[in-house]
């Protein structure tokens, strides 16, 4: 099936029947979510949108917003105050590994493990926590194209049960990476965590990276070009927990999760892809999202490193409007 929309087709019809892996508990509201949600959302660089599934189900973007946050932080500050408090190293270890940060530079690893998303959120510029949240929301509406709200219960969820993040807090604070205002700087990890969203939504901020920045959409510049290429470098190497070696082997495209259950992955010059299915393993990943991502990954060949010789032809719209 050459046709991408067929395709994407027969991959929910086959994976939706997969009921391997189980709901987050470990944020008491994400075990809400109904396990047979599943949908695929490719967008194209041209803001063509081939969909299928429970496309318009709510969910909460989770570490998901690890990547765009970081964006934010580069712009307000740069990439070398970044890279002073954050390095871009993949760990092998779990995302939210206090080990790690004790025993080496103490600085956070990268931007993607809960310790260097904490001190991202540090670094969000604002006048007080109103405005740094209100900047971080128009943040994210630049990268979907509509207003976006963070779903309360699952924030109060997570500042309530969120002690070993307060660990890694305070272990930032004690190495020196971030200020005294800890609870204030979780308020907002939290927050950012909390955003509502849908697979539609992943898809469009996948596909505005894939356009260097800029909404496909509603052509509307989400951030600067020139930090893009930042953006997919730790997603390429840090992005999927310590699944991220045999990610970058198998499907070798930048991509993130989050332990809701959506995976995002971003084809540069070509299309952003999403994929949302809450049953996650022991990693954080969805289940049904890595089958996904490595079926797309092998019938078009968009493996970075497949010879440009070699590789299929992918979302070309003139190619797919001739059936």
């Amino acid at each position: 099936m050459s046709n991408l929309k067929e395709f994407i087709q027969h991959l929910y019809e086959e994976y939706r029947l997969l009921h391997f892996g189980s709901l987050a508990d470990y944020i008491p509201e994400l075990t809400k979510a109904n396990p047979d949600w599943f949908a695929i959302s490719v967008v194209t660089k041209e803001g063509e949108v081939f969909e299928v599934g429970d496309i318009t189900e709510n969910f909460t973007i989770q570490s998901i917003s690890k990547v765009f946050v970081y964006g934010m932080a580069l712009e307000d500050c740069d990439r070398m105050t970044l890279l002073e408090k954050i390095g871009v190293e993949p760990t092998g270890d779990p995302f939210n590994s206090v080990i790690r940060l004790d025993e080496n530079s103490k600085r956070p690893d990268n931007p993607m493990v809960n310790a260097g998303a904490i001190a991202t959120a540090s670094l969000i510029k604002g006048s007080d926590p109103t405005d740094k949240l209100n900047r971080m929301l128009d943040m994210f509406r630049r990268y979907i194209g509509r207003d976006i709200y963070v779903n309360a219960p699952v924030f109060m969820s997570e500042r309530a049960t969120g002690h070993r993040n307060r660990a890694l807090a305070n272990l930032l604070l004690n190495f020196g990476i971030i200020d005294h205002n800890i609870e204030e700087i979780l308020d907002l990890y939290f927050q950012q965590c909390s955003v509502v969203v849908n697979c539609h939504d992943l898809a469009v901020m996948a596909a505005t990276l894939a356009n260097r920045g800029v909404n496909p959409i509603t052509q509307s510049k989400a951030i600067k070009p020139c930090y893009v290429r930042d953006i997919l470098s730790v997603m390429y190497t840090c992005g999927m927990y310590n699944y991220a070696g045999e990610w970058a082997y198998k499907v070798g495209i930048p991509a993130k999760s989050g332990v809701s259950g959506g995976i995002i992955g971003v084809i540069p010059d070509r299309a952003g892809i999403a994929v949302y299915s809450p049953l996650i393993d022991n990693r954080g990943n969805s289940v049904r999202g890595i089958k996904v991502f490595e079926a797309l990954a092998e019938k078009f060949q968009l493996h970075l490193l497949d010879s440009p010789l070699e590789k299929c032809p992918f979302l070309n719209i003139s190619d797919i409007s001739k059936g």
